[in-house]
């Protein structure tokens, strides 16, 4: 069964399907071994978005999270496939910085999830754990604005230098924006 959130668009009323969880056994296996061996300082909340389990953690602990994902016997989360920016800014005023997780040794993943204010939206570089977050944070940083603290290079990816404002964000004026 298919949950529905409605939505007002203009005079218009329309419905937003909502995706059920559906965990695998690997994955609610996975969810019970990280609430079991995920030490209780690090403050990490386990959870289930549609068909992944995910870990919700602070910007004070991303870091600590990171390194215990990938060196812990039995998780090995040994490759970073991408690190995703979600713009919550009109909504909630805070964005979300997603890492995505393999462990290609134990065939599962996982997402860890990151909310930064929307004013100085700043969080710890994950480079020093995973060479491939190199890129996806300097993404990250020419779209959103957000600052990869201890990141070893955050010059422009994407966008020239000098260039104003943050085009991945939803309130970025694409309209009034003149490129010449």
């Amino acid at each position: 069964m298919t949950q529905h959130s409605p939505k007002h668009v203009g005079n218009r009323h329309r419905d937003i399907p909502i995706a059920p969880i559906v965990l695998n056994e690997r994955s609610r296996s996975l969810a019970r071994v990280l609430e079991d061996t995920i030490p209780n300082e690090l403050d990490a909340i386990i959870s289930a978005e549609v068909d992944m389990v995910t870990v919700k953690s602070s910007p004070e602990c991303l870091l600590a999270i990171c390194q215990f994902l990938k060196v812990t016997d039995g998780l090995d989360f040994n490759y970073l496939c991408s690190i995703s920016v979600v713009d919550y800014e009109q909504s909630k005023g805070t964005f979300e910085v997603i890492y995505h997780l393999v462990s290609l040794a134990r065939y599962h993943k996982v997402a860890i999830k990151v909310s930064l204010p929307a004013i100085e939206p700043i969080v710890s570089s994950v480079t020093g754990i995973w060479r491939a977050a190199d890129w996806f944070e300097r993404e990250g940083h020419d779209l959103f604005g957000i600052v990869f603290d201890g990141h070893p290079d955050l010059s422009p990816l994407l966008l020239y230098d000098g260039f104003d404002g943050f085009p991945g964000r939803k309130s970025f004026p694409f309209h009034d924006y003149q490129e010449w």
